[in-house]
């Protein structure tokens, strides 16, 4: 019944539940080949994430990455010996190393056991290691889907316009998660994941220095924090420097990101553009005052960005080094 609703509601969902193979996803996928997936992954990724933190934003920016480019199919760990795959793309290349030293941790942690060497994909690998540290850093634990298979093909050119920008407008926004089957509401959810983001300063430089001939900061960054960040960011900065996206709890996975955008503290402006803009303002509400809320929107967001252009049965491959096609 649930799926007929979710159909109803978007044409562009049930196209893309024709095109895409993932009603051959499902949670117990490696029942008979490795029934100990899950725990391989969660101790392996436990152990990356006590050494450090950043290995929840990076994990989890690392999926939506994967997803948004050809599939989740794990095409953005490939690398390439001409840097042209999907990793060396100016958009990605500010992909923290944890992300996937992660993968790459939790991959050598399932094929130690015998029984599932080569049989489980980096791609799923990388959904069961995301979902690992947002539950680490506090956020819900949630079933995820599997059965995906690895992509043999990353390009450069795959990545442009695929990836929501830090200067896109809420219109921006919607076409890009629409084209992969996602709702408004799923990618107001989604965006919440930079409750446990950073950035470096010149992805945002613009707002708080010369953002319009008439306004020097963004009319709706909260002035006393544009200052903060004047003051963590001077012009001339260390590119390396790193912000918290979330200036409150920025090592916790809650709602807070969505109370800060109440108070004009979006870091970027597709942030602070979800509480500026009326049509998504109410979300940005309820996500605000119910972290229970938020948190069941993040999940089905998950579970429907997992699905997509999955690649199952006999397309793709299962990766031997999640790095480079077999």
């Amino acid at each position: 019944m649930e799926i007929q609703r979710i159909i109803f509601l978007s044409p562009l969902l049930f196209s893309l539940l024709l095109t895409t193979a993932y009603a051959q996803l499902r949670t117990d996928f490696y029942r008979n080949t490795c029934p100990n997936v899950e725990s391989l992954v969660r101790s392996a990724v436990q152990r990356k994430f006590q050494q450090t933190f950043v290995t929840a934003p990076a994990t989890l920016r690392l999926f939506l990455h994967d997803c948004f480019v050809r599939g989740c199919d794990a095409s953005v760990l490939l690398a390439s010996p001409n840097g042209k795959a999907e990793k060396e793309h100016p958009d990605n290349l500010s992909l923290a190393g944890d992300g996937f030293d992660t993968v790459v941790k939790a991959k050598a942690a399932v094929d130690s056991n015998p029984r599932c060497r080569n049989k489980v994909s980096c791609a799923d690998i990388l959904a069961l290691a995301t979902r690992d540290v947002v539950n680490l850093a506090g956020g819900p634990f949630y079933p995820v889907e599997l059965g995906r298979r690895d992509g043999r093909i990353s390009t450069l050119a795959s990545v442009q316009n695929n990836l929501p920008g830090p200067g896109s407008n809420l219109d921006q926004l919607n076409t890009i998660f629409a084209r992969r089957g996602l709702s408004q509401t799923d990618m107001i959810a989604l965006s919440g994941a930079h409750t446990i983001g950073f950035s470096h300063c010149n992805r945002f430089s613009k707002r708080i220095y010369n953002f319009s001939p008439r306004n020097r900061i963004d009319p709706t960054l909260n002035l006393q924090y544009a200052m903060q960040l004047r003051q963590m960011c001077p012009l001339r900065v260390d590119p390396r420097i790193a912000i918290n996206m979330d200036p409150t709890t920025p090592q916790t996975f809650d709602n807070a990101y969505f109370r800060n955008l109440q108070q004009g503290k979006g870091l970027f402006v597709s942030d602070q553009v979800l509480f500026s803009d009326s049509r998504s303002r109410a979300t940005v509400n309820l996500f605000a005052s119910n972290n229970a809320a938020f948190q069941q929107a993040f999940v089905q967001g998950m579970i429907k960005l997992g699905r997509v252009e999955v690649l199952t049965g006999n397309k793709g491959e299962i990766r031997v080094d999640c790095t480079r096609p077999n």
